[in-house]
């Protein structure tokens, strides 16, 4: 039986970037994601797996590094918080320009600007409609537990390398910080460069003697770059048929239906409960891929005829676009929200369902 223990959320990262074999983390500190780096360097992967873990001089310099290190076909991954994500945006673009397989990781706080160190849900706009230039798409994965935050990083490589585009993994200063019991995957080899030079011809590994490797997103060709550019949006429509997911709590039923992600779905769990403890048919559904996003399913919610969506999120109203576009006008879509780190209570949800919704 695998062992339990008992980890805070960025810890638990940190741990799953060892043992899920990943060649690479380049990094910078701020909070609330510091304890990835500190955790890393104290574990010293690199005497046991020969991992490399570097702090960089900045974000830029680390999204650049992890560029480099996924240019030649190697698992590698950064983190930060919010401000951090902002200076790696240019990076990002970059990266999905170059159809690099990276897991990048954004442990949000409050803006805009430098805010506060306090948890927030408000790039959720910035992940899902490209931070950056171009037209680009990540991959966005959700956690909402620790051991979310531990399945994420051997998922988020996996859908990397399968679609040779970057992951972000959107979490928050709750469940970076938070603390719960999490089972820990067995450790994975890295791979070897004889199968990074099997598993991946486009890398820049040296053995491709009969074509050379040739990692970048620029092209002066304006045609060219347009069959790059519908090459990528082919792909895009892949994904969106694909690697949909999320998770359905007392949906059946429903009248009423809470749409929430990462931390602010595990306060909607708790709502659901004490709603139907009063005899309001309330139900959850939780993005788990926040891109692509699970349009469908709320839109067959809306067309079974539940009364309402209220959109509960850390921010002024950002995921609650998404909901509306699903629901296309066929009942009311409404936001509740907390900004700059301010959390709410199962209490205050309830309240703006009655208030908004139910009235």
């Amino acid at each position: 039986m695998a062992e339990v223990k008992l980890m805070k959320g960025n810890e638990a990262l940190a741990h799953s970037a060892i043992l899920n074999g990943l060649d690479g983390y380049f990094g910078y500190p701020i909070t609330p994601q510091s304890e990835v780096l500190e955790t890393l360097m104290s574990l010293r992967p690199w005497e046991k797996t020969g991992m490399v873990v570097l702090q960089a001089e900045s974000e830029v310099s680390s999204i650049n590094m992890v560029y480099g290190g996924a240019g030649a076909g190697k698992r590698v991954m950064t983190s930060s918080s919010s401000p951090g994500i902002s200076l790696m945006a240019e990076g990002i673009s970059y990266i999905a320009g170059a159809e690099l397989p990276t897991l990048i990781v954004n442990v949000m706080r409050g803006g805009p600007g430098l805010g506060t160190i306090q948890p927030s849900q408000a790039d959720y706009f910035q992940t899902t409609k490209g931070g950056g230039h171009g037209d680009y798409r990540l991959i966005v994965l959700a956690p909402y537990s620790v051991q979310e935050m531990v399945d994420f990083v051997g998922l988020g490589m996996d859908l990397a390398f399968k679609y040779r585009n970057p992951v972000m993994m959107l979490s928050d200063g709750i469940i970076g910080q938070m603390m719960e019991k999490v089972v820990l995957p067995d450790q994975k080899p890295r791979h070897t460069d004889e199968e990074i030079a099997a598993s991946c011809p486009w890398a820049t590994t040296g053995h491709t003697p009969d074509k050379r490797a040739i990692i970048t997103s620029l092209e002066l060709d304006s045609a060219v770059m347009e069959q790059n550019n519908l090459r990528f949006q082919e792909k895009y429509r892949k994904i969106e048929e694909n690697e949909i997911r999320y998770e359905e709590t007392m949906t059946e039923d429903a009248d009423y239906v809470l749409v929430a992600f990462g931390s602010s779905a595990r306060i909607c769990q708790k709502v659901v409960q004490v709603a139907r403890q009063e005899g309001l048919k309330v139900g959850l559904v939780r993005p788990i891929t926040l891109w692509p996003y699970p349009y469908e399913v709320i839109s067959k919610l809306a067309e079974r005829g539940v009364k309402g969506f209220l959109s509960v999120e850390l921010n002024a109203g950002q995921m609650v676009e998404d909901v509306r576009l699903a629901v296309n006008g066929r009942c009311p879509v409404e936001h509740f929200g907390r900004m700059g780190g301010m959390l709410f209570s199962p209490d205050e949800v309830l309240n703006a369902l009655r208030t908004k919704l139910v009235k």
